[in-house]
C-alpha cells in the first residue's frame, strides 16, 4: 500500500512530461518557419548597429556551415560599420562558408549598409539594396581626441613616462607631430587598400573604378547599382526570393532565423561599446571602417 502514492506519483510526472514534450512539438511545427523544420532552408544572419566584435556572427555562420538543409545565407546588414577587425573577420568568415561549404551568400541591404556594412556585403554572391539604402563610405577613419587646450586651461599637466618617441601617439594631453601624422597616414592608407582589395575582389571590378568610388563618400542603393557597387534593387522579400533561386531551392523556401532573447539589452550593448564603451575600452585610438552618422 505504501508503494502506491509513489506510483501515482511516477505516472503524473510521466505524463507532465509527455504533455510539455506533445506541447512542444506542436509549438515547433506551428513555427515551423522560424526555427526551420523540413524542407530547404534559408538562414537570415542579421547585422545590425555598429560592428564591434565578430564573434556572435562568426558562431552563427558555423552553425549553418555543416548543415546540409541550409542551401544559402541572406545577410541582412542594417549598419554604419565599425570595427576594422571585426568586419574582416566578418567577411572572411563568409567567403569560407561560400568557398569551402558551397553555401550561397546574399546580402539584403536596410537602412544603412557603409563602410564596415559594405566590406561585409562585398563576401556576397550577390548584393540587394533598397532604392533609399545610404551605402558606401568605402574608407577608413581613425578619431581621437586633443585636449591639450582644455587641459592647459583648468590647469592640468599630463606626466608621461614611455619606452619610445611614439609610444603616446595620440595622446589628449599633445597634439600630433608631423612626423606622427604621416606615421598614422602610412596605417590609413594600408587598411584603406585592404577595404579597396575586398571591394575589387568581390565585386569583381577594376581598382582604378573602385579607387574612384571610394573616397569616403555615401550613395543611395539606385546609385550604388547604376555604379555596379550593388547588383539588384528591391526588399528583405525580393532578397528571400533572389536568394531561393539562386540556391536552386524550389518552392517556398523555409527561412531559419535567430531572434535575440533580450533586444532590449543587445541595443543597449550596442549604443554603449560601439560608442564611448568602445573607446575607453580600445584607448584613445580607435581604427574603423565606419560611416559617420
Amino acid at each position: 500500500m505504501k508503494k502506491r502514492p509513489l506510483v501515482i506519483g511516477l505516472i503524473i510526472l510521466a505524463s507532465l512530461i509527455v504533455i510539455v514534450f506533445i506541447s512542444s512539438f506542436g509549438i515547433t511545427m506551428i513555427m515551423g518557419k522560424k526555427v526551420g523544420i523540413g524542407g530547404e532552408k534559408i538562414a537570415i544572419i542579421n547585422i545590425k548597429g555598429v560592428i564591434v566584435d565578430s564573434k556572435k556572427t562568426v558562431k552563427e555562420i558555423r552553425r549553418y556551415a555543416d548543415n546540409p538543409s541550409v542551401k544559402a545565407i541572406l545577410l541582412r546588414v542594417d549598419s554604419p560599420g565599425g570595427g576594422v577587425v571585426a568586419s574582416q573577420e566578418i567577411y572572411e568568415e563568409l567567403r569560407w562558408i561560400k568557398e569551402k561549404k558551397g553555401k550561397k551568400i546574399v546580402t539584403s541591404m536596410g537602412t544603412v549598409a557603409a563602410s564596415g556594412g559594405y566590406y561585409v556585403a562585398c563576401a556576397s554572391d550577390l548584393i540587394v539594396a533598397n532604392p533609399g539604402t545610404l551605402t558606401g563610405s568605402i574608407g577608413v577613419i581613425m578619431e581621437f581626441a586633443n585636449l591639450e587646450g582644455l587641459f592647459k586651461k583648468i590647469g592640468v599637466e599630463g606626466v608621461i613616462i614611455k619606452s619610445g618617441k611614439h609610444k603616446d601617439i595620440g595622446s589628449p594631453f599633445r597634439g600630433l607631430t608631423k612626423e606622427e601624422k604621416e606615421l598614422l597616414q602610412g596605417i590609413i592608407d594600408d587598411v584603406y587598400d585592404q577595404f579597396v582589395s575586398a571591394v575589387v575582389e568581390g565585386r569583381k571590378m577594376k581598382p582604378e573604378t573602385v579607387k574612384g568610388l571610394a573616397d569616403g563618400r555615401i550613395y543611395t542603393g539606385r546609385q550604388a547599382k547604376e555604379l555596379g557597387l550593388v547588383d539588384e534593387l528591391g526588399t528583405l522579400q525580393d532578397a528571400i526570393n533572389i536568394t531561393a533561386r539562386l540556391a536552386g531551392i524550389k518552392g517556398e523556401p523555409v527561412i531559419v532565423e535567430r531572434e535575440s532573447g533580450f533586444p532590449f539589452l543587445d541595443l543597449l550593448k550596442e549604443e554603449f561599446f560601439g560608442g564611448i564603451g568602445e573607446r575607453l575600452g580600445k584607448g584613445n585610438i580607435s581604427l574603423e571602417y565606419r560611416y559617420i552618422l
